[in-house]
């Protein structure tokens, strides 16, 4: 190859991709053990747990003790003993490690869409004189269907702007009630400067709503370092919480006082089991708690949540950029038909790489028969995740040269793969 993979250490080495490099840089990761955490199929290179991660191996073990004894034996007495009640409070501390917040500002709650109408909603009644909800076109869908759900239930002026992402900071100004981002845009990969954003929109007085569903788990975070009012984030992809796990949300404790969800909840009322006629919020971050927690799905994303927590966060940020930054340099030399979307720099770039052809959806799904999974996103992207706690340098490997196999043999022609699926 005489193309060379930028792996930076501390003694600024520059490693040519050879495969003994590959299986000298998997020996020497710090997080090489911590694969062994997982139950991972067979056969299989998986490059999708930035959209579902895979099953952890403990996750297994405390379902089934929370199935036969927390559930199966104590029963509704589960809520007191083995503290359900407080498990929503208790994780979001946890993930606040994760993200750069301080305890009593993260809690697990419903969904990203439901959570991020709440946040909307509240944002929208803390500044009844503006009118606009700031975002940019192609933002994760649900982002903006959940912005014109709020827009369209209130008796206000308010409306959704949409400007490109090089326009966002220059956009802000007086008009502008809220900015709803996603740090890593879900299709390219592209990070916003969150710093940068925040501070603009404080200047002319509106808040932002941070979502992190691309990048918690994957990516150094300092919510209140960059001085961010709200976020959320959903708990299945690099937190490994399971199919459909709880999401959770943020709000900075400045913010606390002064503004509460549209979604009045009896376990967001102050005392819930007073069961009182009219609502009145609980003090803190509990008062965005809405319906009762799903303890099954809140106590399998604890086990993922703690199995990062046993990690240091600068390994998996670097471990994640030398993975992406591999593969693309991988696919440049031996399957340049294929195009890079996400950013050159991988400094700009999230945990994840997509890649555009014509025929990307027939590739994807060729690949995935060869046992490497990514996934697809309309209307030309394979896209590729990174995710450092399970992935091998030598999977990077197997998985760019199975992919330029794949194009260059054209096999992904066969018109059975050109077969939509319901889950792309």
């Amino acid at each position: 190859m005489h193309r060379k993979f930028d792996k930076t250490t501390t003694h600024e080495r520059r490693d040519a991709i050879t495969y003994a490099a590959i299986r000298r840089w998997d020996n020497e990761d710090p997080l090489r053990h911590r694969r062994e955490e997982f139950d991972l199929p067979g056969g299989v290179i998986y490059l999708d747990g930035n959209s579902l991660g895979p099953l952890p191996k403990a996750t297994r073990s405390r379902m089934d003790e929370v199935l036969t004894k927390e559930w199966g034996q104590g029963l509704i007495r589960s809520w007191n003993t083995h503290d359900w009640i407080d498990a929503p409070l208790r994780v979001g501390d946890k993930i606040a490690k994760l993200i750069g917040a301080r305890s009593g500002e993260v809690v697990v709650a419903d969904s990203t869409s439901v959570n991020l109408f709440k946040l909307i909603g509240a944002a929208l009644a803390a500044r009844p004189d503006r009118c606009v909800v700031l975002s940019e076109p192609g933002n994760f869908p649900t982002d903006l269907y959940m912005a014109e759900g709020v827009i369209g239930t209130r008796n206000c002026a308010a409306q959704l702007r949409l400007e490109p992402a090089d326009r966002i900071i220059d956009s802000i100004d007086s008009n502008t009630a809220l900015v709803v981002l996603t740090h890593v845009h879900y299709k390219t990969a592209a990070i916003h400067d969150m710093r940068a954003i925040t501070a603009k929109a404080h200047e002319h007085g509106a808040l932002v709503i941070w979502d992190l569903s691309h990048s918690a788990g994957a990516m150094d975070i300092d919510l209140n370092g960059c001085n961010v009012d709200m976020a959320v984030g959903c708990g299945y992809k690099y937190l490994n919480g399971g199919p459909g796990a709880p999401a959770y949300l943020f709000v900075a404790e400045r913010l606390h006082a002064q503004i509460a969800s549209p979604l009045k909840g009896w376990m967001g009322h102050l005392r819930p089991f007073e069961f009182e006629d009219r609502y009145a919020p609980a003090p803190g971050i509990r008062r965005f708690l809405c319906g009762t927690p799903s303890i099954l799905g809140l106590l399998s994303l604890e086990v993922g949540v703690d199995l990062m927590l046993r990690c240091r966060m600068q390994d998996i940020v670097q471990k994640s950029r030398w993975l992406s930054e591999l593969f693309v340099d991988l696919v440049a030399d031996i399957c340049p038909t294929l195009e890079l979307v996400s950013p050159t720099n991988v400094l700009e770039r999230g945990s994840h790489v997509s890649l555009a052809h014509p025929d990307g959806y027939c590739i994807m799904q060729a690949l995935i028969e060869r046992g490497v999974i990514g996934d697809f996103r309309a209307p030309n992207l394979l896209r590729f995740g990174f995710t450092p706690l399970y992935l091998r340098y030598q999977d990077v490997w197997d998985a760019a040269y199975t992919l330029s196999d794949v194009v260059h043999s054209g096999c992904w022609a066969d018109p059975r793969y050109a077969v939509r699926a319901a889950v792309t």
